[in-house]
């Protein structure tokens, strides 16, 4: 072979046709064991990760859109909650109002009972008052008219009568002048 090389002239641009066969016939054969090995692992690899992907998309587009819905739930419970606790202070602050009027109006009747009491007890204490002062001051009269006649007023009855009819005197000189 080398004597082949050494009469022909070589030139560097073109190829050894010889190697390039065998080079093509390599170059086939390498193809082929991985055309039948490699390439259908390859491709059963690439379209389990392409099925992956595709069930995790749709998986997470089945989980958002639940997630939309759960969402939108939540919302419209919260702002039924928020509706129903306005309902709730606006019924407390309708019965706070009228427990209010109520209380008042109790309060106001009682203080009317206590003030009718009070004149009622005032009423009688004055009463009360009026008759001991009059019997104190008739004993009192009776006696200083009794030390002034020099004789003694002591008939009961007719000491009583002398005694009411100056304090009715009396009274009545007392309401004229007012």
């Amino acid at each position: 072979m080398m004597y082949l090389a050494a009469e022909e002239p070589q030139m560097p641009l073109l190829p050894v046709w010889p190697e390039v066969v065998i080079g093509l016939i390599c170059f086939g054969i390498v193809f082929f064991v991985f055309w039948k090995k490699l390439l259908p692992a390859v491709n059963k690899t690439l379209e389990e990760r392409r099925e992956a992907i595709e069930g995790g998309i749709e998986k997470a587009d089945a989980a958002q859109t639940e997630a939309q819905s759960v969402l939108e739930q939540y919302k419209a419970q919260l702002a039924e909650a928020r509706h129903e606790a306005a309902r709730l202070r606006q019924e407390a602050t309708e019965q706070g109002s009228v427990i209010i009027a109520e209380m008042r109006a109790e309060g106001q009747r009682q203080r009317e009972e206590i003030i009718a009491a009070g004149h009622a007890q005032i009423e009688a204490d004055r009463k009360a008052a009026a008759s001991a002062l009059r019997q104190d001051v008739g004993a009192l009269a009776t006696a200083l008219a009794g030390k002034l006649v020099g004789e003694s007023l002591e008939d009961h009855a007719r000491q009583s009568g002398t005694v009411d009819r100056f304090l009715d005197e009396l009274e009545a000189k007392a309401e004229a002048v007012r």
